[in-house]
């Protein structure tokens, strides 16, 4: 057990408290210039536009792609506070390499999900910002999307 804790801190996984983030990104703080400073720039890159601004997003794969990981994908642009901050990231996806994820390293990572969605495997859901999906057999993880904190629903019979 001490192996597979140290292999989770060597892993980058963090303890299950806060927002989720991953391999020192994290959406809603992190910006493009930090991404660039820690990883270089992307593989391949393009532009759209989601809910009328102007996004970014950044691909890393293969050789590019970090450590343990077939593909990273790196969206920015997202609305803070009221303003729009076409540098700020707005999502992390991360797809581990075959078996580099276990549906038991997430457990020890980041905890009971808060959610699970509907299918077999049932993806997970934590409120800090994170949604994983299961390769069919369930032990392992076939992608990890990192987003800003989300709120929790009301609880029943009360309104926002």
């Amino acid at each position: 057990m001490p192996g597979l804790l140290l292999a989770l801190l060597l892993l980058g996984l963090p303890a299950a408290a806060g927002a989720a983030e991953w391999g020192g990104i994290a959406p809603g703080t992190t910006t493009m210039e930090a991404v660039r400073a820690h990883y270089g720039g992307p593989t391949r890159s393009d532009t759209q536009k989601v809910d009328g601004y102007d996004t970014a997003r950044w691909i890393y794969e293969g050789k590019q792609a970090p450590s343990g990981l077939r593909r990273m994908e790196v969206a920015f642009g997202l609305v803070v506070d009221g303003r729009f901050r076409p540098e700020v990231v707005r999502a992390l996806v991360i797809e581990p390499k075959p078996g580099g994820f276990t549906h038991q390293s997430v457990l020890l990572g980041w905890g009971k999900p808060d959610l699970t969605g509907p299918g077999k495997p049932p993806p997970f859901f934590y409120w800090e910002g994170l949604l994983v999906e299961f390769e069919s057999d369930g032990k392992y993880v076939r992608s990890m999307t990192f987003t800003p904190p989300q709120q929790p629903p009301p609880p029943a019979g009360r309104r926002p």
